[in-house]
């Protein structure tokens, strides 16, 4: 475990964004003129992209609030952990691989900080990524994609079914090819939130409110700045700066700031968690590709029992969080998880686990400073919010140090969606 990293010099007060991708300007309110009681820090959301910019905002000494009303149990909950930037590239997606892989990169120092600022483990196991394919179909798309991750200089080989079944003997008999992608690891990502609660919790400075957002706060005027948000039983948390890290329903917070599009949608998926016995030694992660149909077994580390949690996801559909599985869902899952390792048969079903992700027109997230002083974007991880923590928690860290965004997030811009100033109307709705 590394040792923490020494925490950034703050500026006079929370930094903006003055038109210019990673170029900080002031915004948001002084920390020597907040209100009484006000936070400097305020995240609107409590899933793992919400608390890891609370965390980083507390690691730097500052008063940080975070508002939901359940932290973590949206895709948080749900998600599976794979770190797994190389076997989730795809054709027209350069942007978000390399804005995976340097997230990816920093997953080691990013545990070892959070474990040893929590004193939990987060679950990170680096034992790579196996891919298969069912049948001949399957292994000619596999072929199309390895070659693109060729292209782009990704660490992807195909290897023999005998080889596969070297590395894991549980692989089934019906399987026409395979790929090993040594550097596509995991995380459990309730032990993370754990952490990151964990660690917050020992900060004095640092509180959860369980009330639900529902508006962002800012004085009068258009271009004023955002000063908080007001909750659900209508209370006001007011902050220098507000993280707006609120998942599919960060969009509809913004009415009265109109100068800010914010396109997240809700993409409905399921997840099964089986309770695997102790001779189910399934260790890597391994995706495969059936009938053209992705599906993913995602294996942790086994108990003191032998027995071992195991993920298998997941579906994607446009669909509101109704937090309703479908037996259609649940089957496809099993289907095509058994038709690559048919020992999971023998496992129980413990848990069926419907949540939504939050998507963008491009599958990008947004995340960085406005031009709105006092507002910062990070929201729209889509299915890779485990995955961009690391990152994510970089670019707050360069927000409140008024430094350059890594120039992975600085390349995404998070306005990209926004109307351009001469458009914005003159009569804002809303108020403080």
């Amino acid at each position: 475990m590394s040792a923490a990293l020494p925490h950034p010099a703050l500026p006079a007060r929370p930094p903006g964004r003055d038109g210019g991708l990673g170029r900080a300007a002031p915004s948001g309110l002084p920390h020597d003129h907040l209100p009484d009681g006000a936070a400097d820090v305020l995240v609107v959301g409590g899933g793992i992209v919400g608390l890891t910019a609370a965390w980083r905002a507390s690691r730097a000494g500052l008063r940080v609030t975070v508002l939901d009303p359940s932290p973590g149990d949206g895709a948080t909950h749900a998600a599976a952990g794979m770190l797994a930037p190389v076997t989730e590239a795809d054709f027209g997606e350069e942007a978000a691989l390399r804005l995976g892989s340097d997230s990816a990169a920093r997953w080691p120092v990013f545990a070892a900080e959070l474990e040893a600022d929590s004193g939990l483990s987060v679950g990170l196991r680096t034992t790579g990524t196996l891919t298969l394919a069912y049948d001949g179909d399957d292994l000619a798309l596999g072929r199309r994609v390895r070659a693109l991750q060729e292209a782009w200089g990704l660490d992807s080989t195909e290897i023999s079914v005998a080889a596969a079944r070297d590395l894991e003997p549980l692989v089934g008999p019906r399987v026409a090819g395979a790929f090993w992608a040594p550097g596509d690891h995991q995380v459990d990502p309730r032990a993370v939130h754990r952490a990151l609660t964990a660690a917050l919790g020992r900060d004095p400075r640092a509180a959860v409110v369980h009330r639900r957002a529902v508006r962002l706060l800012r004085s009068p005027g258009l271009g004023a700045p955002v000063t908080g948000a007001l909750d659900d039983a209508g209370h006001e948390h007011r902050a220098g700066t507000v993280v707006l890290a609120a998942g599919a329903d960060s969009g509809a917070l913004l009415t009265g700031v109109p100068e800010v599009c914010v396109p997240t949608r809700p993409v409905k998926g399921q997840t099964l968690r089986l309770d695997a016995p102790p001779w189910f030694t399934l260790d890597h992660v391994v995706r495969g590709i059936v009938q053209g149909r992705p599906v993913y077994v995602v294996p942790r580390t086994p108990g003191p029992d032998g027995h071992r949690e195991v993920v298998v996801g997941a579906t994607s559909e446009e669909h509101p969080d109704d937090r309703r599985a479908t037996a259609g869902g649940v089957f496809a899952l099993l289907r095509d998880a058994r038709a690559l390792l048919p020992g999971l048969d023998e496992a129980a079903l413990v848990e069926v686990t419907p949540r939504v992700r939050p998507g963008t027109p491009d599958n990008l997230p947004l995340l960085g400073p406005t031009t709105v002083p006092g507002l910062v974007l990070a929201t729209g991880h889509y299915r890779n919010g485990v995955l961009l923590a690391p990152v994510t928690g970089a670019a707050v860290d360069a927000v409140l140090a008024g430094e350059p965004l890594p120039p992975t997030v600085a390349a995404i811009d998070p306005l990209r969606f926004s109307p351009a100033p001469s458009s914005v109307p003159t009569n804002r709705p809303g108020g403080p």
